[in-house]
């Protein structure tokens, strides 16, 4: 406990790290897969199959292959992806190459779990009103943003909290990438101080479950608000 305590600064600065991460993903995911949801439910068969390939795909690649390929392949195949043009500095949080890799990932993979968590929201809409809103005039992408989708998103919350929380826990991924977020600080403060581990160990699993419970906390007010009834 104690080499948590002395380095307590450098403990919040991780579990800070790990929350921007969470957010940045946590926003690209949900767009991404909004868009590969309406693509899954769309009445062209070439977006249906790109969607739904995309998804298998994703969904069936362990997320640490998905870092993998963003850390080290896909910067061969071309050099922009190598991220090193990112590098924004907001007070003691530096946020370059490795952590962009790291937002990339987590944003594509969680994307593919967000597209069927909001695809069984959709499903959920009776058709009827899909048919009634194509039938006064409206486009495709009317009726999903209009019609379809903000009532999909209402029914959604439950699993889509739940992709989340997962997502929370996926940012661990990164410490292996070279991201000082919670993990990697973790790893560090066990090399240094091996007899304390335990202790180690108990605090950073508090510092995930507090994120967990608040981030659940939230959701679940959410939940209650917009509850289909």
């Amino acid at each position: 406990m104690q080499a948590v305590l002395d380095n307590f600064d450098l403990y919040l600065k991780s579990f800070g790290y790990t929350v921007a991460l969470f957010v940045f993903a946590a926003v690209l995911s949900t767009v991404i897969g909004t868009f590969l949801a309406a693509c899954r439910v769309s009445p062209v068969p070439v977006l249906r199959v790109a969607a739904g390939t995309w998804v298998t795909l994703v969904r069936n690649t362990p997320l640490v292959i998905v870092f993998g390929t963003f850390s080290f392949m896909a910067p061969m195949l071309w050099q922009r992806l190598n991220f090193r043009w990112v590098s924004v500095h907001i007070g003691t949080f530096d946020f370059t190459a490795f952590y962009t890799a790291a937002v990339v990932s987590l944003s594509l993979y969680t994307s593919a779990f967000v597209c069927e968590a909001l695809r069984s929201g959709v499903n959920a809409v009776p058709l009827g009103q899909a048919e009634a809103a194509r039938a006064i005039g409206l486009p495709f992408s009317g009726v999903m943003t209009q019609v379809i989708l903000p009532q999909a998103f209402r029914a959604s919350v439950p699993p889509l909290a739940s992709v989340q929380i997962a997502l929370i826990k996926n940012t661990s991924v990164a410490a292996v990438f070279g991201v000082a977020e919670a993990t990697s600080q973790m790893r560090d403060l066990n090399n240094g101080f091996a007899s304390q581990r335990t202790e180690i160990f108990i605090c950073f699993a508090i510092g995930y479950v507090v994120l967990v419970e608040l981030f659940s906390f939230m959701s679940n007010r959410l939940e209650r608000r917009w509850r289909v009834v």
